[in-house]
């Protein structure tokens, strides 16, 4: 080596295939087949909230095919600009239960930290599309604020890693984080939610699995998968991975109409999760967030869904149908 010069770090595969993620609507329809006809409202929709969708996840969609599951709930629509009556930019009560800069502690026993607000993917239905990420940033300081918080409320046992996705941050970060979670006593568990291992697998990687194996903390990865055709090969493989180390694994889904609302579709999701080790959890109600009024699904069809699963399907593999309710202390289950 010449004096003076140092070894560039390699950049991994997975943050290369996000940084070359699809954010131009004309460019994702080209990639699906279709034609121009749905460019203007796309265009339209992702000025209010941009497109992003890793190439990897565009190849899963069937071409040419407008109502492909996958597409529905990645392609900008106008319905997005429509203003619904009920919907609004906090459905679930963030802002209020923010209780240290992106620390919301809603639920007794445990707090959910807002990491970062990246995701690999902007799923249309987000109910954080409004969310004020650059004001609640538990990162700034060197994540002093929401630690400090943690350790002075010792009934706090589980963190919970959230977003945006936790995954997009670099292992060296979350590593660090972790470490600094390990020192105060009274926590027992580590639960990331994170839907970046669905749409993205790569991103299980040596280094992942070295920290999250390593920790003392129990931890459970909550991933997020909406139709059986999103889980592939490769999605089975980063999942197994996981599951080696000892980490639980669970899904959650939210009812999507035009998308999974069927007892076919959540029947299939159901057996391919378990097929690839992870069981599934919660089958939210949509949140009602301005700009995804087209994705709710009335309650009454939700719970004759779920009369049909619980028919055709052992008690493990049925999700339990939930709503969230700002100010109730825990999910509202709807069985």
């Amino acid at each position: 080596m010449i004096p003076g010069t140092s070894v560039l770090r390699q950049v991994p595969a997975w943050q290369s295939q996000l940084a070359r993620a699809i954010t131009d609507p004309a460019e994702l329809l080209a990639a699906v087949g279709l034609d121009g006809e749905w460019l203007p409202a796309a265009q339209a929709a992702a000025r209010l909230f941009p497109l992003r969708v890793p190439r990897e996840f565009v190849a899963r969609m069937r071409h040419g095919d407008p109502h492909d599951p996958l597409l529905r709930q990645v392609l900008p629509l106008a319905a997005e600009c429509l203003a619904v009556e009920g919907f609004n930019n906090d459905p679930i009560g963030d802002l209020a239960a923010m209780a240290a800069p992106g620390v919301l502690h809603k639920y007794q026993a445990r707090v959910l930290l807002t990491v970062t607000g990246a995701c690999a993917v902007h799923c249309r239905y987000c109910f954080r599309r409004h969310f004020p990420y650059a004001d609640a940033n538990p990162a700034a300081g060197q994540w002093r604020a929401a630690l400090d918080y943690i350790a002075g409320d010792d009934t706090i046992t589980e963190v919970i890693l959230s977003g945006g996705d936790p995954l997009t941050l670099s292992d060296r970060r979350l590593a660090e984080l972790v470490r600094q979670l390990e020192t105060i006593p009274h926590l027992r568990r580590l639960r990331l939610h994170t839907r970046l291992l669905i749409v993205l697998p790569e991103r299980v990687n040596d280094e992942l699995l070295a920290w999250l194996g390593d920790t003392k903390l129990k931890t459970v990865m909550v991933v997020h998968a909406n139709h059986a055709q999103e889980i592939d090969a490769s999605t089975r493989s980063a999942l197994g991975e996981l599951k080696a180390i000892g980490t639980e694994l669970l899904n959650q889904s939210v009812l999507l109409c035009g998308v999974n609302d069927s007892a076919d579709a959540l029947a299939a999701l159901s057996e391919k999760l378990f097929e690839a080790g992870v069981l599934p959890y919660y089958l939210h109600m949509l949140d009602k967030v301005q700009g995804a009024a087209h994705f709710e699904v009335n309650e009454t069809a939700a719970r004759q869904l779920m009369t049909e699963l619980n028919r055709r399907l052992p008690g493990y593999l049925v999700p339990r149908l939930v709503r969230e309710i700002p100010g109730m202390p825990g999910k509202v289950s709807l069985a």
